[in-house]
């Protein structure tokens, strides 16, 4: 459920965050979706800055570069490709990770099933494809599997939303010079900060949260493969909200990459099952 609900705000904050290119550029609504994720997630948190191990802020640096090169890749490829294929070629990344992490041939099966619908859904539109937007999305896709392993291991180490904020806020500083460059002076209208706040919510502070409370719940292969979904919100989205049409091809890469899903979650709930009676004592 996490997953599920973190997907539609993302791919809604997307859907928002597209309309706002032509006003502040794809770099500066990075730069206003981080700054406002960070100010909304520090009030929350309110993390301890002291009392962490090196290790701990060395976790907490690298996923604040992730974030910021996974957000900045996805919007420069956002602004070349429509929202459905952008997202597909993305969700290549956690796709490849779910096949690497897992132990499981199950693995391969709903991998293969959910690659198969993102082929799909890719298939009413790649030909005539923007080259550097395409290398934009390719860039996202490894940024997000990076972005998986990082925030994981930040969830591990810190309490709460307490490593999320700070990472958040170190993305934030990061994207500052370039998101300023391309907004320029758009930054000084209050109804696009606004516009910007709304997209942080929808695109990153929900999503992010809910995504790490499902780390925490998930094995890496399991949430993985259920990212895959991401390409079904996404076309629904840009359908609903951007008048992007689906094609009965991007139909059936919906149901192959939901189908994935599923049993990926059912698959997931029998080996825990199992585990769990292979650990009772015999009576």
């Amino acid at each position: 459920m996490f997953v599920v609900v973190g997907l539609a705000c993302q791919e809604v904050g997307a859907s928002l965050a597209v309309l706002l290119f032509p006003e502040v550029g794809p770099l500066g609504m990075v730069m206003l979706r981080l700054v406002f994720s960070a100010i909304v997630l520090m009030l929350i948190a309110r993390p301890r800055v002291r009392g962490h191990s090196a290790r701990g802020w060395r976790s907490v640096i690298l996923f604040g570069l992730v974030l910021a090169t996974m957000n900045g890749l996805f919007y420069l490829a956002l602004e070349r490709l429509p929202l459905g294929v952008t997202v597909t070629i993305e969700v290549l990344g956690p796709l490849v990770l779910s096949i690497v992490a897992s132990r499981r041939a199950s693995a391969w099966l709903w991998a293969g099933l959910a690659l198969a619908g993102v082929v799909a859904l890719g298939g009413g539109g790649w030909e005539g494809l923007d080259l550097l937007g395409v290398l934009f999305a390719l860039g996202a896709a490894a940024s997000w599997a990076f972005y998986i392993l990082a925030s994981a291991r930040v969830g591990a180490e810190f309490r709460g939303l307490d490593g999320l904020a700070l990472a958040m806020s170190m993305g934030a500083v990061l994207s500052l010079p370039f998101g300023i460059v391309d907004a320029g002076p758009a930054l000084l209208r209050l109804d696009l900060l606004g516009l910007g706040a709304a997209v942080a919510l929808l695109s990153s502070t929900i999503p992010y949260a809910l995504e790490l409370m499902a780390l925490r719940r998930l094995p890496a292969a399991v949430f993985a493969i259920l990212m895959a979904s991401s390409p079904a919100t996404a076309s629904l989205a840009g359908f609903l909200l951007l008048g992007q049409h689906l094609s009965w091809l991007e139909l059936l890469g919906i149901l192959l990459v939901i189908a994935a899903s599923a049993g990926a979650v059912l698959a997931s709930g029998r080996a825990e099952r199992a585990m769990r009676a292979a650990a009772q004592p015999l009576a």
